[in-house]
């Protein structure tokens, strides 16, 4: 007859804090991390590391600060063991780098502007699901729509933002 598995509460407790924080974790290391795949990483390699000290965490409350700091000091550790591969070139790129940054500024600006033209609503869902990168279930919960519905406006703001991108372009070009 096989042992019966024993939990012991802490790691019961560590499993229960990362099942109802792991969301709002894993947005944390999307905004310390550009590709979503490493953010994933850093989330995971700093749970590991928390895990390993949680009993040492005496306030519990404190440990989302005590995750995120584990996940910054990853990400500047990750960085720094990181190789730099430069490639010579002969000649620099026609378009410097100051060229680009202007650039994306007046697309942020038309962006921006063409956001006006939504509903409160419709905004609302665009900036949740794209500049906070939300899922839609997740932006349906904290506007207390449901998925379909989040989908649906999407949709339409998305369709709104392109035809007013286009009128701007056609604006720019004729004048």
């Amino acid at each position: 007859m096989p042992e019966p598995t024993v939990c012991f509460p802490r790691h019961e407790e560590f499993a229960e804090y990362v099942r109802l924080r792991r969301p709002a974790l894993l947005r944390s290391a999307r905004r310390l991390m550009a590709d979503p795949a490493d953010a994933e990483d850093l989330l995971q390699t700093a749970l590991m590391r928390t895990r390993a000290h949680w009993a040492g965490i005496a306030d519990k409350s404190l440990a989302d600060a005590y995750l995120l700091r584990a996940m910054i000091n990853l990400r500047t550790e990750w960085w720094r063991a990181r190789r730099l591969e430069e490639v010579p070139i002969e000649h620099l790129p026609e378009t410097a780098g100051e060229e680009i940054a202007v650039q994306q500024l007046l697309d942020r600006h038309q962006l921006l502007d063409a956001l006006t033209a939504l509903s409160v609503r419709q905004r609302s869902v665009v900036v949740l699901r794209y500049w906070e990168e939300l899922s839609t279930q997740e932006t349906a919960h904290a506007l207390a729509m449901s998925t379909g519905t989040v989908k649906s406006t999407l949709h339409r703001s998305l369709t709104i933002l392109r035809q007013e991108l286009t009128a701007q372009e056609t604006a720019v070009g004729a004048g």
